[in-house]
């Protein structure tokens, strides 16, 4: 005994018979409209996927040593790199850097010292006393500090 579909009719016809013929053409352009989503969100997980794989955190957040002329007072906190002669303003996170410079006992402030200091740049605030300078230097240790400013490494 043969189980016939419901689909199927009883003479043996294997096309099925289409009940509604507008619900299939609703449904393709239903089902178009989904693609196209899936596409466009496909394509938006990509471009964010490859953005996001372009940063190297390890690069950005890698302290390095500095060596340079360091200035203290009331309105100036002022680093000089030695080797690239930029100037930056100074964050001092260690606080042990303006400690340091004070404990040399200057008669005036923005007397400049030579230091060598392990830190971060970063871009400086649009806002306060930084603002004058590109970038901000954030000291995390004090490696060296003197009065003696060397000729050869810092002119």
């Amino acid at each position: 005994m043969r189980i016939v579909s419901s689909q199927q009719s009883l003479v043996g016809s294997t096309k099925p018979k289409v009940l509604f013929p507008g619900l299939r053409t609703y449904n393709f352009r239903l089902m178009t409209k989904h693609v196209g989503c899936i596409k466009y969100f496909t394509f938006l997980f990509v471009l964010i996927a490859a953005c996001s794989c372009n940063r190297n955190p390890s690069k950005t957040n890698q302290q390095t040593v500095f060596k340079g002329l360091y200035s203290f007072g009331p309105e100036i906190k002022s680093f000089k790199d030695c080797d690239s002669g930029r100037e930056f303003w100074v964050a001092d996170s260690s606080a042990q850097l303006e400690l340091q410079y004070s404990q040399l006992n200057f008669e005036k402030p923005y007397e400049p010292v030579y230091v060598e200091v392990e830190g971060l740049k970063s871009k400086s605030g649009k806002e306060g006393m930084g603002s004058e300078y590109d970038s901000t230097l954030v000291v995390k240790k004090v490696i060296k500090i003197t009065k003696e400013i060397p000729q050869d490494i810092c002119n």
